[in-house]
């Protein structure tokens, strides 16, 4: 079973069902059904349209899910309205469909939700990681979602912020989460910077090209990852910084700087760097003011503060870090690295081994280990 085919599926046959009249809520049910009974009978018997094959049962579920008394005369117009036997319409609603979650009816928070569970493929769990909540609360939150949204049609548009901060975590989780979904949130950005002219748009698709170019270098043979000071800079991808690096500076020379400028600003300082040693940290900690100043989030302040601590030593990375609360994810791990920069490897090994029970996915914590057990070692000597 190719479930690579059937997440790239997912939202060209919602989009189907809801032009057709189905609300999203009920279109999206359908489509998961159909996407059970495909990995049931496909193995056995693959269909030669898998997406007409899917649009088909979709669509039934979904009447059979609407046929009540109440609903008789709609469900008689919805099954006049069947689609014809044969191959569908190759029209990809991806990006419509993001706007669809974005809706103006919905909070951002809840709509970048909704938006990951319904067309970004994501689990309620691993939305739940990216919020910081419980997974029940995150199912929760989706569910109100899902009933405000329903009956939406796409001739309402969403806002561009939400899609740019769903298409911004979809890419995230891609790139280090378990789901594969990276590229196609490139190839997203690139379709909504194609059709809006819009400043944080080339940020947001610039800030991916220049950690997507990264890629390669990230993991060793054996999957553990490697630090961005220890990376291969000859794996990475050139072409990819450099359209980073040219998208990025058109953006910026309109004057109107966001969040995903900076972000990719700070990328693209890293990506210029021939080594880690000839990194622009002074730079780096300018930009992650400005990213403060613009966001006002702790997760910047905290990576903030790795960046001060290679600018003006390990000791300001400290101080700097004291500010913050230590329950924020991976604040015991920069707290570790800047101990050990600063020689207290006792402390810095505790803080590796408390980092590691709490990182977020098995190749972190894997690495993180082996970063307390180095220290330990070296200490037994």
């Amino acid at each position: 079973m190719n479930e690579v085919l059937l997440r790239s599926l997912t939202p060209s046959v919602l989009g189907i069902l809801v032009r057709r009249g189905a609300d999203f809520a009920a279109a999206e049910d359908a489509v998961q059904d159909a996407l059970v009974e495909a990995v049931r009978v496909w193995p056995a018997d693959p269909p030669r349209d898998p997406k007409g094959w899917l649009v088909t049962v979709a669509w039934r579920r979904f009447l059979d899910a609407t046929r009540a008394d109440t609903a008789r005369r709609r469900r008689e117009d919805l099954v006049e309205e069947e689609p014809a036997p044969g191959p569908a319409p190759a029209v990809d609603d991806t990006l419509q469909l993001y706007f669809l979650c974005a809706h103006p009816s919905l909070t951002p928070s809840s709509a970048v939700a909704l938006t990951l569970r319904a067309v970004g493929g994501l689990t309620t769990r691993q939305i739940a990681q990216a919020y910081l909540v419980p997974e029940a609360t995150m199912a929760q939150r989706i569910s109100r979602a899902k009933r405000t949204v329903s009956g939406v049609r796409f001739d309402q548009p969403g806002d561009v912020a939400t899609v740019l901060r769903v298409l911004y975590l979809v890419f995230n989780e891609g790139y280090s989460g378990d789901v594969d979904v990276a590229a196609e949130a490139i190839r997203l950005t690139r379709q909504l910077a194609a059709a809006i002219d819009h400043p944080e748009v080339a940020g947001l698709l610039a800030l991916m090209l220049l950690h997507h170019a990264r890629r390669a270098a990230r993991t060793a043979p054996d999957g553990s990852l490697v630090p961005l000071a220890e990376q291969d800079r000859g794996r990475w991808d050139t072409e990819s910084i450099t359209e980073g690096v040219e998208i990025l500076q058109t953006a910026l020379a309109r004057d109107r700087l966001g969040e995903f400028q900076a972000q990719a600003a700070i990328a693209a300082l890293h990506a210029d760097a021939p080594t880690a040693e000839e990194t622009d940290w002074v730079q780096i900690v300018e930009w992650y003011d400005e990213l403060a100043r613009l966001t006002d989030s702790p997760i910047v302040r905290l990576n903030r503060a790795v960046a001060v601590g290679e600018a003006d030593g390990p000791r300001a990375g400290l101080a700097a870090l004291v500010a913050l609360d230590d329950s924020l994810p991976r604040h015991a791990a920069v707290a570790a690295y800047l101990h050990e920069r600063d020689g207290d490897l006792t402390t810095a090994a505790r803080l590796y081994a408390e980092a590691a029970r709490k990182a977020p996915n098995l190749a972190e914590r894997d690495h993180l280990t082996r970063q307390a057990a180095r220290l330990n070692a070296r200490g037994c000597r």
